[in-house]
């Protein structure tokens, strides 16, 4: 190489812009950046649940379900601060947002038997998961569980009902409510009132039988079995074999005349104890009358019924016993509640107030009368009736603060007074008379019959009847004289025998007349002997059981 040659040195250029080199580290940070972007957008929010225990729940196995659709799923468990229960930690799916709101409910669904049936059979097989009742309310992160499934969700179409009650029976959370023996509803829950003597339950009437409540519906009580005993004997009712066993509510609405609000929201109903309750208070106009009683009460209870012609008008609202020292005897005061509106006043242009009916009433006969309603029970009531030519006997005194009614004794006294009375009757029969002048008719009897002349006329009878038959044998083998001379012999003695009778039996002496009235009660003994024999024969136990039927006359064979 010559000198001459001259190498070309490199020319060095400085870069004034960023290098190609840092595009690719660039646009990794912006991928990544919006894979992060799109991951946390396609995310669906998280929630924590709080339940008692955490019992079949698994982390990442339990879903969340809504109308049986999977919407999320349980990723951790973790005790509270306080270790009395779990916070479950839920996942949800994107657009579950508008789920999470302060009425939002959460529940374990597992196999389980309510007064609606069995439940959650399916979970034997795909294990317990959690179900989701959306409500409405402001967004929320934190929710309280159900301990137990709710008996309505939001879905279902109907109307929430207050009721109040004095006693709340057999009613319970799920106790049914019918209408017209239909199932129309279910009682969601109870609580105590503020006054501690009345509770308050909640229920829920599903449509579309809460269109039939307005704010005259009657609702009672038909829980368990109402068993009853009064006048009328043992009653049993029980609506259904659900409500027998869990409690239960019927309810109607009457029809009306009057405006009677539809919206119910702020009504609270009255819950009564039975049908028979709201009919009895179905009549305001009430009257109060006390009757005064001689004979015993045992039987008579309060809330007997007062009838008039078999139809109930009242009731006996006490019993009482009253004593008078100045004549040491003691009354028995019943004080009863007629109510007049259960008697139809046909007549027209009636004014006529109940007091003047009633008095008009008493003045033609009207009066009080105790009477049995049920043998087997022995319950007694009260009957109204008339008995025209009965006395007015008022045995109230001028203190006595309810207007009095007039009574007369019930049957059984008025039988046992009659009967006092024949035995009283029968006390006064001067019996040993009687027994001395029976006594005085068998001793003549016996001495008519065993006197000499007595034997003496009997046995010349008999001979005298043995020689007639020898006189008649002799006629018939043909000894015709010696026959006459004994029949005459035979007619001697049968007139000795005549006249000696008749020395004995004078016509119309103490003798004969006593012997005739013996043989006549001879013979009525024998007959009364003979029809007893014929009775024992035919039935052995009529001595004990008595004649239950009447004997067939008897008819003689020709």
């Amino acid at each position: 190489m010559s000198n001459g040659s001259q190498v070309a040195s490199p020319s060095v250029k400085q870069r004034t812009g960023p290098s190609v080199v840092w595009l690719i580290p660039l646009v990794t940070v912006l991928i990544g950046g919006w894979l992060i972007v799109k991951t946390l957008s396609e995310q669906g929010p998280e929630a924590t649940i709080s339940f008692k225990t955490a019992e079949g729940i698994e982390v990442g196995k339990t879903k969340i379900k809504y109308k049986s659709v999977d919407i999320g799923v349980i990723e951790d468990v973790q005790f509270a601060d306080d270790f009395e229960s779990v916070i479950l930690t839920a996942k949800f799916n994107q657009g579950m947002d508008n789920f999470l709101r302060r009425n939002t409910r959460f529940w374990v669904v597992k196999p389980q038997l309510s007064v609606r049936g069995v439940s959650g059979l399916e979970t034997l097989v795909s294990g317990a998961y959690i179900e989701i009742d959306p409500g409405p309310g402001a967004p929320q992160k934190h929710f309280v569980g159900l301990e137990e499934q709710p008996l309505i969700t939001t879905d279902d179409a109907g109307s929430r009902i207050t009721l109040i009650t004095d006693d709340l029976g057999s009613v319970d959370a799920g106790s049914p409510i019918y209408y017209q023996g239909l199932l129309a509803g279910e009682v969601l829950g109870k609580e105590l009132a503020n006054d501690a003597e009345s509770v308050y339950i909640y229920a829920f009437v599903r449509d579309p039988f809460d269109q039939l409540i307005r704010g005259n519906t009657r609702f009672w009580n038909i829980s368990g079995i109402d068993v009853s005993l009064g006048a009328d004997g043992v009653q049993v009712r029980t609506a259904s074999l659900v409500s027998m066993i869990f409690g239960g509510i019927a309810f109607d609405t009457p029809d009306s005349l009057e405006y009677t609000p539809a919206d119910i929201s702020d009504l609270v109903f009255t819950l009564h104890d039975s049908y028979e309750a709201i009919q009895a208070r179905a009549y305001t106009r009430k009257l109060r009358f006390v009757l005064y009683f001689e004979g015993s009460v045992r039987g008579l209870n309060p809330g007997a019924p007062v009838e008039f012609k078999g139809i109930k008008i009242g009731e006996v609202l006490d019993v009482s016993l009253e004593f008078n020292r100045v004549d040491t005897t003691f009354q028995i005061p019943v004080l009863v509640e007629l109510e007049p509106d259960r008697i139809v006043d046909r007549t027209p242009d009636a004014d006529t107030p109940p007091e003047a009916t009633l008095q008009t009433l008493v003045d033609r006969g009207l009066r009080a009368q105790l009477q049995t309603g049920s043998l087997l029970t022995g319950q007694l009531y009260v009957a109204l009736d008339m008995f025209p030519n009965s006395p007015l006997n008022r045995r109230g005194g001028p203190d006595t603060p309810y207007p009095e009614l007039p009574t007369v004794p019930g049957t059984f006294e008025a039988l046992t007074s009659t009967l006092q009375g024949l035995v009283a009757q029968l006390d006064q029969v001067e019996l040993d008379d009687i027994a001395g002048h029976l006594l005085g008719i068998l001793e003549g009897a016996d001495e008519l019959i065993n006197t000499a002349e007595s034997e003496e006329t009997v046995t010349d009878l008999q001979a005298s009847m043995r020689a007639l038959k020898n006189v008649l044998r002799d006629v018939e083998e043909g000894r015709v004289d010696e026959t006459i001379a004994a029949a005459r012999e035979v007619l001697g003695d049968l007139e000795e025998t005549l006249a000696l009778t008749n020395e004995v039996l004078v016509p119309n002496s103490p003798l004969q007349y006593n012997l005739n009235r013996m043989t006549a009660e001879l013979e009525e003994t024998s007959r009364a002997i003979r029809a007893l024999l014929e009775l024992l024969q035919r039935k052995p136990n009529a001595l004990i059981f008595g004649r239950d039927e009447p004997e067939e006359p008897e008819t003689e064979e020709p």
